[in-house]
């Protein structure tokens, strides 16, 4: 079987005030024809669908019929991450249309997605597929839902009022390693039960977090609790899995799961469809088409990463106005731009000048070339006249002395806190 691995499609989501809803609709329709045209059996989302959790209308209308058009080629398994509303996006999903398949429920962590090849294709005489779609698991929640006797064997209860027994299970510890193992023994036991039945059962598991070893940028959302936020690649090693389809982190890559016994677990980030920063600039997007059945053979060649479209590229261009404004800056008119201008001076309509050249620049910075540093900066104190060390700290972050009509300034300022002291 072969599984199309997406996530992080963050509808609604804009870059620097720029609406990048049209843009998004063109990945999915980019996901729909690769679904058609590689026959891909399952699409499986591994989370943050949407970017926030209460949507904006035309984001929820977008993913409704990119669910509706992708379900026509392939089975669809849907999870929540740390940005969408669990209930919201789980909302009505036993009433789906067949194919389709939302898992966004704790309480169902352990219960795979049996999935068979699609109608009519090679091998759909092959094991079934087993997805276990684990929602974003919140330490907070998760800790007490995901919690039984055999994670605490030396605490059969809590305490309550006055240190009487609750009669329940200890809560997980408060951190993301110990929930998600919670969930990761669910998922094992019940492979081993499929699996004594039918050794050839192959299982995807799809999760929403950060492991140890992916790299980061800054347009994730930070999802530390009590300090520990990640959770470590063993956590996933010696559970049976064929491959781990990860969300959260917006940069494809691959994440080394320790081998056990001499058996290897696949696990990647599929990455954001589209960039969400300029700590992005240098990724590049695309989605993972998984040949399940070659994972265990050849797992190089099992995973192709399918190059998304790129709407509009983003760049950086560094230099004076006038070098940015002439020839240097010709090869950029049409990119997403952080512009960043080196003259001594800051140049007057600087922003209105930039954008009449590059019209899709979204961020524009004057950065001077900065003085040698200097060993000491004075500190106000006896001996030191504050508007002197006014004049060096001026002259410190921006590369030139200040003129006299702020040193003006900075001495008004001086006399009128001297007089508010005395006032008091």
């Amino acid at each position: 079987m072969r599984i199309l691995h997406t996530s992080d499609w963050h509808l609604g989501r804009t870059l620097h005030g720029v609406d990048l809803l049209e843009h998004q609709a063109a990945h999915l329709d980019h996901l729909v024809e690769l679904t058609r045209s590689e026959a891909v059996d399952a699409v499986v989302v591994a989370g943050d669908v949407y970017d926030r959790a209460i949507p904006p209308v035309d984001a929820v209308s977008l993913l409704s019929e990119a669910v509706t058009r992708l379900a026509e080629h392939a089975h669809v398994v849907v999870t929540p991450g740390n940005h969408d509303s669990a209930v919201r996006l789980g909302f009505g999903d036993r009433l789906l249309r067949p194919g389709v398949h939302v898992r966004a429920r704790l309480a169902d962590v352990g219960a795979p997605v049996v999935l068979g090849p699609r109608p009519g294709a090679a091998g759909g005489d092959g094991p079934p597929l087993l997805v276990y779609a684990l929602p974003y698991l919140d330490p907070d929640t998760a800790r007490h839902v995901l919690a039984d006797a055999a994670d605490t064997p030396d605490a059969p209860g809590t305490e309550g009022v006055g240190g009487a027994p609750t009669g329940g299970p200890r809560p997980l510890a408060r951190s993301h390693e110990a929930v998600m193992g919670a969930a990761l023994r669910r998922v094992a036991a019940d492979l081993a039960r499929r699996r004594a039945a039918d050794p050839e059962v192959r299982a995807v598991v799809v999760g929403h977090a950060f492991v140890v070893g992916g790299l980061a940028s800054d347009s994730e959302r930070d999802i530390r609790v009590g300090g520990v936020d990640a959770v470590p690649a063993a956590a996933f090693a010696g559970r049976g899995l064929d491959y781990v389809a990860l969300g959260h982190l917006h940069g494809p890559q691959r994440v080394t799961v320790p081998d056990v016994g001499g058996v290897s677990t696949v696990a990647r980030y599929s990455g954001s469809p589209l960039a969400f920063s300029f700590s992005e600039l240098h990724q590049r997007k695309s989605t993972a088409l998984v040949d399940v059945g070659r994972l265990r053979t050849d797992a190089d060649a099992a995973v192709e990463l399918v190059p998304a479209p790129v709407p509009r590229r983003l760049a950086e261009v560094t230099g004076s106005l006038d070098e940015l404004l002439g020839e240097a800056g010709e090869p950029h008119v049409d990119d997403w731009l952080r512009v960043v201008v080196t003259d001594a001076v800051r140049p007057a309509e600087l922003y209105a000048r930039v954008r009449s050249r590059f019209p899709h620049a979204l961020q524009v910075t004057h950065r001077p070339p900065r003085v040698a540093e200097r060993e000491v900066v004075a500190a106000v104190g006896p001996g030191h006249d504050p508007l002197d060390v006014a004049r060096d700290f001026v002259e410190h972050v921006s590369g030139h002395a200040p003129s006299e009509a702020e040193v003006v300034v900075l001495r008004e300022a001086f006399e009128l806190a001297l007089a508010e002291e005395r006032s008091a």
